[in-house]
């Protein structure tokens, strides 16, 4: 079991907090916010509390990762395997105190803080009981152009608080392999759609609109393979949909060679878990081929469909993300960018002191060349 160690830091820009007899009070020396010490130890028990529970629900959730499904066609995990052989020898886990990430890494890779909160000290522990990803994306760009793509992402948005565009801060963004689970299968199943073709012509005084309606049947089925949905309860979503799709035609065989240098997320999220998103891409991949072969009509609407699927093998696979997770005012700002395309996505908040130090800034001018004017005028 890992150690418990608390490195306390802002709420406001992540940066450290220190205590400073002076004030008696924890001071930020990025952003200088100041708290009482009763306040941080409020807030960083109950992000332990949280963390625990999330420990707890992760660890109930892989002891049952495979149960039956209630239709007995459950994804086939059939293939995963814990033997990591010799590679296991030179590899480390750590985990996040504050949000209870759970990382591993080679040796020679120090995790400094945690990317997906920013807690500045992850605590190692034991490396076992680990399951061995089947495939791996490499890193294809460099931490160098991850931090030019943040820059430019961040360039001309005046609004943004400081502690974004500070050059510290943007060092600060990690390579990290995020889970996935990659589905493989196929779907079958038949639409009917009505749709009309309609022509318009005059008929001495009248303009005369013509309709013909269609009823329009279609079946068929459809082979898919590593249908990815990310395994990491932490990471949202809708952004490892949004730097999508990664390029499969670099799909590795998983060894530890890639990852020096890099940290890697243990997944929390079960295959099972994810059974409803793996079913919805496929089914709606069957649906989007089906439709796509009804043309030329005017219009076409789904009038009923019906679609099964063959479940098949599930993979376990690490795609590479950079990531920035920065805290402004008590949320979360996360950039995530794609470590194969350089696809990214990124939360930015607005500082409402600078909006109104510029519109102040603007304000006083007018309102000089306002009354300057009025004078003339009088």
């Amino acid at each position: 079991m890992p150690t418990q160690v608390t490195n306390y830091q802002c709420p406001a820009c992540t940066g450290p907090l220190h205590f400073v007899g002076a004030s008696g009070k924890l001071e930020c020396e990025y952003c200088g916010a100041s708290y009482e010490v009763a306040e941080i130890e409020a807030l960083y028990a109950e992000k332990e509390e949280k963390a625990a529970a999330a420990q707890q629900a992760a660890e109930e959730a892989n002891a049952g990762q495979n149960p039956p499904s209630e239709d007995g066609d459950a994804w086939d995990t059939s293939g995963f395997s814990e033997d990591w052989g010799t590679e296991g020898d030179g590899m480390r886990a750590y985990s996040c105190p504050s949000c209870g990430a759970e990382l591993i890494c080679d040796e020679n890779t120090a995790a400094t803080s945690c990317p997906y909160c920013g807690n500045p000290t992850v605590v190692p522990g034991q490396f076992s009981g680990q399951l061995k990803p089947d495939f791996i994306i490499p890193f294809k760009l460099s931490k160098e152009d991850a931090v030019k793509a943040l820059k430019n992402h961040y360039k001309g948005k005046i609004l943004l608080p400081k502690s974004f565009t500070q050059e510290n801060h943007v060092q600060k963004i990690q390579g990290v392999y995020v889970p996935f689970w990659m589905f493989d299968g196929e779907a079958e199943g038949d639409a009917r759609y009505a749709a009309t073709r309609s022509h318009t012509y005059r008929s001495g005084d009248y303009e005369i609109t013509e309709t013909e309606h269609y009823d329009v049947y279609r079946a068929g089925w459809i082979a898919f393979e590593k249908i990815p949905a990310d395994a990491s309860s932490k990471m949202p979503d809708d952004h490892m949909d949004s730097i999508e799709p990664y390029d499969y035609q670099e799909l590795k065989p998983f060894s530890t060679a890639y990852l020096p240098g890099f940290l890697a997320d243990k997944f929390d999220v079960t295959v099972d878990q994810c059974r409803q998103r793996a079913d919805q891409r496929c089914e709606g991949t069957l649906s989007a081929t089906l439709r796509a072969t009804v043309t030329g009509y005017g219009t076409c609407t789904l009038v009923n469909e019906t679609v099964s699927l063959k479940r098949g093998k599930v993979h376990y696979a690490l795609m590479p993300v950079w990531m920035l997770n920065t805290k402004w005012k008590g949320k979360d700002f996360l950039f995530a960018m794609n470590g194969q395309t350089g696809k990214l996505v990124g939360d930015l908040p607005v500082s409402w002191g600078r909006f109104w130090g510029l519109f102040a800034a603007i304000a006083a001018p007018l309102s000089v060349l306002g009354s300057v004017l009025a004078v003339f005028l009088l």
